[in-house]
């Protein structure tokens, strides 16, 4: 089997056989070395001094132990031991809990060398985690509920392979956190250490929600305003969902159970709420997520706001951007609404649970604002004129219902698949972003001359155009390689 793209660095189509290319690696933990200084005292020579997180830090992550605690202990732990013993138990873990949030407080550090953000923690087994900075992908400031009461937040980093968040620095004041993280944005950029990245001189302030607007906190540069979702939109997306339609067929049946036992005991009563909270759990998570949500553009990055009782505010590079998604779900199709998703690598395919999968672009809007958002990211591409084709027509004998929905075309600047009966998606894969194709075919694809063509990504999920022309797919995987070469050589 061959290719068509002889250049190397470059992605190859392989066999089906063939594994993917692994991601990169994390920032690797070693350990400190024994002559480091204490935190506080100065590091290597010409190095600044090592910065502690903030005091009031082991009392937000003892109040967080608390609440888990309470969450880990069932309805009936409470129902055997009486509410007196259950909060002994509870207020001994919780205190516990804290004492150890002092400990680690009290050994861990953090400061920038050259082009590395290196943290210290540790009190029996101590590491220095050296986090490179030209592999920063997003940076976000989050402010949980209790960070907000307090004036405080919490700094988290994505790089390029990254499982999970890098180094999350919990907690610091808003205006160190908003501070460190345009300073690392433009250490990242390659601009001298402490030069900023905005457009220009002008600036604007950073006010913590719910604060004082004539009192900002810090300083940060201009960001052009793209969009704000309103919240009545948001709320009635939430509710052309499948879990809203089941909510009350399930709060009957739970209602009828009991009733018909004729039981309404404290444990019932709370077993009831927990099933109901099962049901609404999602789109509630999702409504909390997106609150206030607001897209703004600041030079090269996208500066995305949103959530009610945890905020975030979390600036992607454009640069750094994989793929985008757009996602038709069925219930919103009669409004004409859409959603949009981008994954950076380092966090989109690494998140389990989607509510820490901070990918969001557009959590609800129609098709020209979906457009619009589209163009700012994939400058050239025009949503509505993608030039998609579809499969041959004996794909239906593997895909009765969905054949005919499905599409893959190739646009000056991105790869594009369309998929997706009943929520309908379109993926949209730039060139220099491909990390390699492959093209895979199974027993009934052999049968039928069919073949599909995946496309990875530093993110972890690409994209692939299932049941195309065995010749056609060997085709698309040349040219979608030669491709994704000249776009790399351009850049």
């Amino acid at each position: 089997m061959t290719d068509g793209s002889p250049g190397p660095g470059a992605p190859h189509p392989t066999p089906p056989h063939a594994p993917t290319p692994p991601h990169a690696p994390t920032a690797p933990d070693v350990p400190a070395a024994p002559a480091a200084p204490p935190v506080g005292t100065g590091g290597p020579a010409g190095a600044e001094p090592r910065q502690r997180l903030h005091p009031l830090s082991p009392v937000l992550q003892g109040a967080k132990s608390l609440v888990v605690v309470i969450a880990g202990l069932s309805w009936s732990t409470l129902s055997r031991v009486g509410f007196g013993w259950f909060a002994v138990l509870v207020a001994v873990l919780a205190l516990g809990a804290t004492v150890l949030a002092v400990v680690s407080w009290y050994n861990t550090g953090y400061h920038i060398v050259g082009r590395e953000l290196r943290v210290y923690e540790g009190l029996l087994w101590r590491r220095t985690r050296a986090i490179p900075l030209e592999r920063l992908q997003a940076v976000e400031v989050v402010r949980p509920l209790l960070a907000q009461l307090t004036g405080l937040a919490e700094l988290r980093l994505e790089v390029v392979g990254g499982g999970k968040t890098e180094a999350p620095l919990a907690y610091l004041s808003v205006a160190d956190a908003a501070r460190l993280r345009q300073r690392l944005l433009a250490v990242a950029a390659g601009l001298p250490d402490g030069a900023t990245t905005g457009p220009g001189p002008q600036s604007t302030a950073v006010v913590p929600p719910g604060g004082d607007a004539g009192a900002p906190v810090d300083r940060e540069p201009a960001a052009r305003p793209l969009h704000a979702v309103t919240n009545a939109d948001l709320l009635v997306s939430q509710l052309l969902t499948p879990q809203a339609f089941l909510l009350p067929v399930g709060v009957a049946f739970v209602v009828a159970q009991f009733l018909s036992e004729g039981s309404w005991s404290f444990i019932a009563v709370a077993s009831t709420l927990t099933a109901m909270a099962g049901v609404l759990l999602q789109p509630v998570r999702r409504v909390l997520d997106d609150w206030n949500f607001r897209l703004a553009r600041e030079a090269d990055r996208l500066r995305i706001h949103n959530g009610l009782l945890e905020t975030r505010v979390q600036t992607v590079p454009l640069e750094r951007v994989q793929t985008v998604g757009v996602t038709w779900p069925l219930l919103w199709r009669m409004k004409g609404w859409l959603r949009l998703r981008l994954e950076v690598a380092g966090y989109s395919g690494g998140e389990a649970d989607d509510r820490n999968r901070p990918d969001r672009l557009l959590p609800v809007g129609d098709l020209t604002v979906g457009a619009a958002i589209v163009d700012e990211v994939l400058p050239g591409v025009a949503l509505t004129a993608l030039p998609l084709t579809p499969p041959p027509g004996r794909a239906r004998w593997l895909r009765p219902l969905s054949a005919r929905v499905l599409g893959a075309g190739l646009h000056e600047r991105v790869f594009a698949v369309r998929s997706g009966l009943l929520t309908r998606q379109l993926t949209l894969v730039p060139y220099a972003r491909m990390q390699s194709v492959r093209v895979v075919q199974g027993p009934a694809q052999r049968r039928l001359r069919l073949a599909t063509v995946h496309v990875d990504t530093a993110g972890g999920s690409g994209a692939a155009a299932h049941d195309r022309d065995l010749a056609q797919a060997w085709a698309l995987a040349a040219e979608l390689t030669a491709r994704a070469h000249a776009a790399r050589r351009a850049r």
